[in-house]
């Protein structure tokens, strides 16, 4: 469908004026009104335009299952929610796995553990392995987003399975992805980081088994979030890329493959946003923009 000429003029206008995203959050509004609500036109608008502030946690839980579609339910799902929280919650003080002491993100793991059947017997507890590192990672970065622990808890729950089941064969491969786009937009800087060993150190797991929690600040990274929770784990290739390419400078004057994992790993906080606008025009630019219908 061609775009309509007289809403583009009106979208520059409000970008220009300091309204960008007034004719969005409009048009966000109309699909939650749908009854029941079509996650499909939820999932490309998500995958199009980043969700109003006011509205992501809600669309969230929708697109992971948390709530259903049919909104009448939603007071009723989340009761049981909350009820199914302060069940394991109560299981796992009972069974003293937990206590008042106990930090929140390892009360998740240890609540999804228990979700999962995984939960190790008390005595054979150990420090947390990768696969668990990365789970607090990811409950750190949701605790900065969600007020409420009920919420924070299912949608990490939730982020963690929807990534595992739909994105675990892809993630893999999202390592030689980076390389191939990174041939076609810096091939001096991949020479570089081949040569100097760097390119096999890469920060892979932060990158594309955390999404990025813990590196990029909560404020940049719930827009990549937004992307990966209404199906796409391609961004997270755009978003290192583009980590990539706005520090190139920086890390073609770095020799040794540590240095460069270093840096990466420590990346400066300040210039984030304008990091995930560039890497969402990317991957519109190579992987197309999906059609938005209301």
């Amino acid at each position: 469908m061609a775009d309509d000429p007289q809403r583009n003029f009106r979208s520059a206008y409000y970008e220009k004026v300091g309204f960008r995203g007034v004719e969005e959050k409009k048009s966000l509004e109309i699909l939650l009104k749908d009854h029941p609500l079509d996650l499909e036109k939820l999932s490309t608008f998500s995958q199009r335009f980043p969700l109003p502030s006011m509205y992501r946690i809600h669309v969230w839980k929708v697109l992971l299952g948390i709530l259903p579609p049919h909104s009448d339910s939603h007071t009723l799902v989340g009761g049981y929610r909350k009820e199914q929280y302060q069940d394991i919650l109560e299981g796992l003080e009972v069974m003293r796995y937990i206590n008042s002491s106990t930090p929140s993100t390892h009360v998740y793991l240890r609540m999804f553990q228990l979700e999962s059947q995984v939960l190790p017997r008390c005595s054979e507890t150990s420090p947390p392995d990768e696969e668990n590192e990365d789970f607090l990672s990811i409950s750190r970065a949701m605790e900065e987003i969600v007020d409420d622990p009920i919420d924070c808890y299912w949608l990490i729950k939730c982020f963690v399975n929807q990534f595992h089941m739909k994105f675990g064969d892809s993630v893999p491969h999202l390592p030689k992805s980076l390389e191939h786009y990174l041939s076609q937009e810096e091939p001096r800087l991949l020479n570089h980081l081949k040569n100097s060993g760097a390119l096999a150190q890469l920060p892979y797991s932060l990158w594309f088994r955390r999404c990025f929690a813990g590196c990029l600040p909560e404020s940049s990274l719930q827009r990549v979030w937004d992307k990966v929770i209404s199906g796409s784990c391609k961004i997270l290739v755009f978003v290192a890329l583009e980590i990539l390419l706005s520090y190139k400078i920086i890390l073609m004057g770095i020799n040794r493959p540590e240095g460069v994992v270093k840096f990466l790993c420590n990346i400066p906080q300040e210039n984030t946003d304008a990091i995930v606008t560039k890497a969402i025009d990317l991957w519109h630019k190579y992987c197309g923009t999906p059609m938005h219908a209301v």
